[in-house]
């Protein structure tokens, strides 16, 4: 048997054909427009999962131009992501960062894999609730892990687990700075209030229009995070900085350097491993969907973008950084400032390399609560709170599932979320198939049986969930029946348990006296019934094309009249 691996053909191949200089002018703007988006949320995002700044700055150069070279999306951005933030702080705090490096890069290799193996249409499956459940719960830990920098608490670890970490924020709120929540609140107050370019007329009338579509040109969180560091510099005001934390962000980029590796250390990092993969492959593979639901570029190749995805995060922690994914508030900026091929995430990246070579050292001076604001603004963004509200509209099955799912995030961890809302999932679906399948005798009108013969009419799927009602139908056989006749035109799947209902059915029906009869069987069920052998142990007419057939079997003999 031959294995069918999928090429390796990155979309920039294809985008730059009939590619022209209005084109890349476009992609040029998109790219730097991105760039000065992802710079605050880099740092932010390194920062709150416990590493320091340059490792998210490193990170969204490197595997955002390899994203970006390599996918199988032409607009989509990639980089480090919100979602990682708890993941990423959990793993620093339970294993250390060098661990962190080596499951990154296994993660990247597990990755790669499953893109080459055409396993990314899997990712699909994962149904919609669980991803609902563990994206808000994922919101909800950001925001708690931004509450000390946002509070100016003097904490020097902050713990991973939940309840822990409100613990440790209670005992020391007699630190609280005012100074820095009011610095915090003041840039998400700015990030939420400032004008979005996506909401402008695209032809402003007044000068007042005029002026905001100007001023929507300049991301809101870059304003905020300047304003706020500009009053820190100007009023020496008594809150902690990337300086004072960290030292500052050098003004290179990190030389490659190969994580010690040892299989030992891989089987401990087993876990760690498939969250971080798992995590990436949805969350990219989402994100790319949502770019292409907003243009109207070819659909995306998900087995290409896991493939990429893949590269990045195994060469991405080679140099220090953290891991990376398809970021979708970075895709939809792109998607808006006209960005229409992989070359503007490749400008993205070498923006956010030329800020790093020429204004590194200024950083030392943003102010750690300014961060925590705009990281509360994208915990908010992230979550999709409005499907906790409606979720009254659904079935109990999904609302357990939606919460369930959330309520593990915050408390346990992500792989422990999905596994149960994955257990839940399925045994809500075997559930419902189950109640779908039903049998139903047939009382006159066409093919009408005679008194001694009863017909019944499976509909749905006969599988493992719904056995229960073929193993008693033979306690629904009225006294003096001869023969049973199974009608199966309406019976679309049957597995091998329903097979084995069906054989017991038969045993049960014999002890009584009466034969069975199939008719109308649809193709898949007749195929089982043929390899397993229980289409000879019926006999010759045990399986008729239709119900009326099986009745003409079913009816006695008639005695001939003696000759005269």
């Amino acid at each position: 048997m031959s294995l069918h691996l999928h090429p390796f053909r990155p979309r920039l191949l294809s985008s730059l054909q009939g590619y022209d200089r209005p084109r890349f002018l476009a992609d040029v703007g998109a790219g730097l427009t991105v760039g000065i988006v992802a710079l605050p949320l880099a740092m932010a995002f390194a920062i709150a999962s416990g590493v320091k700044p340059e490792a998210g700055l490193f990170t969204a150069i490197i595997a955002g131009f390899l994203i970006s070279a390599l996918g199988g999306s032409q607009v989509q951005i990639g980089g480090p992501a919100g979602a990682f933030i708890v993941i990423v702080y959990g793993i620093v705090e339970r294993y250390g960062l060098a661990n962190l490096l080596i499951a990154t890069c296994l993660a990247g290799v597990l990755l790669f894999l499953m893109g080459w193996l055409k396993l990314g249409a899997l990712i699909r499956y994962i149904p919609v609730s669980i991803v609902i459940g563990f994206t808000n719960g994922i919101a909800v830990l950001i925001g708690l892990s931004q509450v000390k920098d946002l509070l100016g608490l003097r904490i020097d670890k902050l713990p991973a687990d939940f309840f822990s970490q409100i613990g440790v924020l209670a005992e020391h709120l007699d630190s609280f700075n005012p100074v820095a929540l009011v610095l915090g609140l003041a840039c998400t107050t700015v990030v939420v209030l400032w004008p979005k370019s996506y909401r402008m007329d695209r032809a402003p009338t007044t000068w007042v229009s005029r002026l905001r579509r100007l001023a929507a040109h300049l991301p809101g969180t870059v304003v905020a995070l300047t304003a706020a560091t500009l009053a820190t510099v100007v009023l020496a005001l008594p809150v902690e900085t990337i300086g004072s934390r960290f030292g500052g962000i050098p003004q290179q980029l990190p030389a490659l350097a190969l994580p010690e590796f040892s299989w030992g250390t891989a089987k401990q990092l087993l876990i760690p491993t498939i969250t971080i993969a798992l995590l990436g492959a949805i969350e990219s593979l989402l994100c790319a969907r949502v770019a292409d639901n907003m243009t109207e570029l070819p659909r995306h190749d998900p087995n290409q973008e896991l493939m990429a995805q893949g590269v990045a995060n195994l060469v991405t922690p080679l140099f220090g950084g953290i891991p990376a994914t398809g970021t979708i508030a970075r895709t939809v900026t792109n998607v808006r400032a006209g960005g229409t091929s992989p070359i503007a995430g490749m400008v993205h990246a070498l923006t956010l390399l030329a800020i790093v070579l020429v204004a590194a050292p200024l950083a030392v001076h943003v102010p750690l609560a300014a961060l925590a604001g705009i990281l509360l603004f994208v915990a908010w963004n992230m979550g999709e709170w409005r499907e906790f509200a409606h979720a009254r509209r659904y079935h109990l099955p999904y609302r357990a599932i939606l919460f369930g799912t959330f309520a593990l995030t915050v408390v346990f961890d992500l792989t422990v979320a999905v596994e149960a809302g994955l257990v839940l999932a399925c045994l809500a679906f075997i559930w419902r198939m189950g109640t779908q399948f039903r049998v139903a005798e047939r009382h006159g009108g066409s093919g009408a049986a005679a008194p001694d013969v009863q017909v019944f009419d499976l509909h749905g799927a006969l599988f493992f969930g719904a056995v229960g009602q073929v193993e008693d139908l033979h306690g629904r056989v009225a006294p003096g029946t001869r023969c049973v006749v199974l009608g199966m035109d309406r019976l679309l799947l049957m597995d091998s348990s329903g097979l084995e209902a069906l054989r017991q059915l038969h045993r049960a029906l014999q002890r009584q006296g009466v034969g069975l009869r199939l008719a109308e069987v649809a193709e898949q069920p007749m195929s089982l019934l043929r390899r397993s052998g229980f289409e000879q142990a019926l006999g010759v007419d045990g399986i008729a094309p239709t119900v009326a057939q099986a009745l003409a079997a079913a009816a006695p003999v008639q005695p001939s009249d003696p000759p005269a």
